[in-house]
This record gives C-alpha cells, sequence and structure tokens, in this order.
C-alpha cells in the first residue's frame, strides 16, 4: 500500500505511478489543463486502479455530453475489473460513477459525503462533493459539506487552500459575501493556482454591484488561472461583465473575441459563458454583430442532448430568436418530453425549472415579450434547481426583468428587482439601476397620458 499526498492509503504499488496520481488529485483542485495527461499516465501504468477509472468517468459525466456517456460506462467497466482489490474508500468513487450513470447524482454526492465521513481530509471527494452540488445547484449543502470537514484540515495540509476556495465559493452562494472575500483571499494566497477561489471573490463583486474593485481583484493576477482548462475562459467571463457594468462595452467585446471565445468548443461551459455575454450585451443595446451565428451553429447540433438543462438553456439563447426556428422548436419540444419521463434527476430538471424556462426563452426570442415574462416568471422559483451559480443564472433573471419592461408590468417588474437586490446584501449592479429608471420613466409617461387635456 502506498499513502497519496493528503495522507489516504491507496490500492496502488508503484511509486512513481503514485506521484502522477498525486498530480492528477491536485490538478482537480485547481483545474489545471495537464491534469488529463497526469490521470493517463496513471491508467496507463495501472489500468485495474479502480479509483482513478471512476474519475476518469466521472470527469466525463461532468463534461454534460451524451455522446461521452460510453465513455464513462466504459470506465465504470474497467473500474470493476478492480473493484476486488481496490480499498473500501476507492470502491465507493466506483459506487459513485455508478449512481451517476443510473441517473441519480445525488447519490453520488450521499456516497462523497460517506468517503467524507471516515477521511473527512480526502480532498478529491471533498472537491467532488462540492462540484456535483455546484451542478444541481445545492449551495446550502455545498457550504455545509465544506464546513463539516473542515476541522480536518491543519494548516499544513495540502489541500488547505483548494479547500478555503471550495468555501470562499459556497460561503459567496450562500449570501456570507464579507466571509466568502476573506476566506478567497486567504484562498490564492495558500494556493496560488487556487483559481476557484480567486474567482470566487470575483463573484463576490459581481453579487456586490463592485465591478470596478473587482477588476483591481482580477488585475494583475492572470497567472493564477492562465495553467487552467478550459475554467480559465469563464474567469475572462467575470472579468468581461465588470467592463460591461461599467459601460466599457468595448472592452467587454474585445475579451469576447481575445479570451472568452478565444476557442471556438462547444463545450457547454465555453456555450453559456459566450451565449449570456452576448444577451447581456443585447440587453443593454450593445450590438454583437455576427458573433451569435458561430454559437447558433454549434447549438444547433446539441438540440437532443439532454444531459443538463443549465447547458439545454443556453442553447436555447444561441437559437431562439436568431433564425433557428426549427431547431429552437425541436429543443423545446425535446425538454417537454424529457420532463414527461422523469426517470433521472436531469429529467426532473427539465420538468421544473425547464419546461418553463424554455418556453420563455422561445416567446422571447419571437418578441412575445407578455407570453416570456409570464414563463420566465413561473420559471424563476425553481431556477436554482439549473445549477450553476447566481451570477451565471441572472442572464435569466434579466432577461424576465426585461421581458416585464418590454410588456409594460412595471409593478411585477419592480418586485423582482427588489428580491434581487434583497438576495445581493442590499447593493445593485448598474444593470439594475437602469431599470429603475425605466420603470420610473414609464410610469412618469403613463401618468402624463392619464391626465385630461386643457
Amino acid at each position: 500500500m502506498t499513502q497519496d499526498i493528503f495522507g489516504q492509503e491507496t490500492s496502488l504499488r508503484c511509486a512513481q505511478t503514485q506521484k502522477s496520481w498525486d498530480s492528477t488529485q491536485v490538478g482537480v483542485l485547481a483545474h489545471a489543463a495537464v491534469t488529463a495527461d497526469h490521470l493517463g499516465a496513471v491508467l496507463s501504468a495501472a489500468p485495474d486502479f479502480a479509483l482513478a477509472q471512476a474519475i476518469k468517468g466521472i470527469s466525463v459525466l461532468m463534461l454534460g455530453r451524451s455522446e461521452l456517456l460510453p465513455m464513462a460506462q466504459d470506465a465504470l467497466r474497467a473500474a470493476k475489473l478492480g473493484y476486488e482489490a481496490a480499498l473500501p474508500r476507492e470502491r465507493l468513487y466506483v459506487d459513485a460513477l455508478e449512481a451517476w450513470l443510473g441517473g441519480r447524482p445525488s447519490v453520488s454526492i450521499a456516497l462523497m459525503e460517506q468517503v467524507l465521513t471516515s477521511s473527512p481530509e480526502d480532498s478529491l471527494a471533498m472537491k467532488l462533493s462540492h462540484g456535483i452540488r455546484f451542478i444541481l445547484g445545492d449551495p446550502k449543502g455545498m457550504r455545509a459539506s465544506i464546513e463539516r470537514v473542515m476541522p480536518a484540515y491543519a494548516p499544513d495540509h495540502p489541500g488547505r487552500g483548494y479547500l478555503l476556495g471550495c468555501h470562499s465559493f459556497a460561503l459567496e452562494e450562500t449570501g456570507a459575501y464579507e466571509k466568502a472575500e476573506i476566506t478567497g483571499r486567504q484562498a490564492l494566497w495558500m494556493a496560488p493556482d487556487d483559481a476557484w477561489g480567486l474567482h470566487a471573490v470575483a463573484h463576490v463583486h459581481e453579487m456586490t454591484g463592485n465591478a470596478a474593485t473587482g477588476l483591481d481583484w482580477l488585475t494583475g493576477r492572470e497567472e493564477a488561472w492562465a495553467h487552467c482548462n478550459n475554467f480559465r475562459y469563464h474567469v475572462w467571463w467575470h472579468k468581461a461583465l465588470m467592463h460591461l457594468d461599467l459601460g466599457q462595452s468595448d472592452l467587454a467585446l474585445m475579451l469576447y473575441d481575445t479570451e472568452v471565445r478565444k476557442d471556438k468548443t462547444d463545450d457547454y461551459r465555453d456555450i453559456s459563458n459566450a451565449t449570456s455575454l452576448l444577451m447581456r450585451m443585447e440587453l443593454e443595446g450593445v450590438p454583437v454583430g455576427n458573433r451569435w451565428e458561430e454559437l447558433s451553429e454549434l447549438c444547433a447540433n446539441r438540440t437532443e442532448d439532454g444531459s443538463l438543462i443549465f447547458a439545454d438553456l443556453h442553447y436555447l439563447l444561441a437559437l431562439a430568436g436568431h433564425n433557428r426556428e426549427a431547431e429552437t422548436r425541436r429543443m423545446v419540444a425535446r425538454i417537454h418530453a424529457d420532463a414527461k419521463m422523469r426517470k433521472t434527476e436531469a429529467q426532473e430538471r427539465m420538468a421544473s425549472p425547464g419546461c418553463a424556462a424554455a418556453n420563455g426563452l422561445e416567446a422571447f426570442g419571437e418578441g412575445n415579450y407578455a407570453q416570456a415574462f409570464g414563463d420566465l416568471l413561473r420559471a424563476r422559483g425553481s431556477m436554482q434547481l439549473a445549477g450553476g451559480s447566481h451570477a451565471q443564472r441572472d442572464v435569466f433573471e434579466r432577461m424576465t426583468i426585461d421581458a416585464g419592461l418590454r410588456s409594460g408590468d412595471f409593478d411585477a417588474v419592480e418586485a423582482i428587482l427588489d428580491d434581487r437586490r434583497a438576495k445581493r446584501a442590499g447593493s445593485e449592479d448598474n444593470y439594475a439601476l437602469a431599470r429603475r429608471q425605466l420603470i420610473a420613466s414609464g410610469r412618469d409617461g403613463l401618468d402624463a397620458q392619464s391626465m385630461p387635456a386643457e
């Protein structure tokens, strides 16, 4: 038996393979682009190492692509071949992969929590529990999980900085903004490549309407995310949002072209960055040229996927209202069909918030703002279940608000703005302030119309 970097016994026998496995685990924590290379080295040297096969399969499932399911199933079969030789802790990872392939990622979370009950200092299990909860939209669970294991992390624990990065994000997503910022800064001090912790602080500035301070935080710290896989595009997305909020649309577009959309992939995370940024720009009246065309072409090929409602809704942003009526109808119909099945947790989320949200996006694209407002308002109460962060889901909040404004439902929109402000610790960004001015102007116009002629 050998021990890994976090002090956990493993069933590996070779010290060099263990070294590659340690690099794999740290790579997962740091969102490093080289993680797949390290994992490949482990699997090449020890194809019967069940834990590595499980991580391969879980990582594939996190990509949210139906065509990759056979790869995850192959990883499970390979993991099963080494199941008997695996340690009890390692077997739980294999069980977690099997549960997710069975359509129940919440069971995968429970299995990771079982690992953490006996091995709270297992940073890989900590990160996976955090990551799957993020996909399922469970911020309270993220925070509770991190805080449960935190006492096991001594100051010199190799995973402590990454743990703090996850804690920072969980604190931010549950509204503890001041604590989140302090924790995120500490995380980056302990683990300079902790892009997750760095981005958690960016989220704090997004949620408290401090775009200028957010730019100050990110500027000069590019090395903290330069090593990342496509997560680096997401950090650049945050920077573009800050420029947009400050009215610097030219800089936001520049970052879109040079960083956010540097690689024209159809990874749903990259698509979500791009579509949500372009939609925010359009809502602000910023001309985006032909940038939608590239996205809609890619998203037209994803209408039948159905892996994650979060992905589907962002695909719809590129389809609805962009001369893709047939593909839009096909995707909306497929979401409704999946919702009727409800055999998996993904399909349950197609039902809620999926159906109403998809209908609303389709109506918005058609310019039917009254219907869009009604549908998006119905989806709003359960939109958390779509997963992702508050900042990511805010594009749908903004579309709801703008649909209500365009259909003249000022009172309802004002109530949404009030609720949005309450969730942001009483602060408002420039988007919200501009919408309140539009409401005031709209009401003044109505008052003027109702005044009797002299």
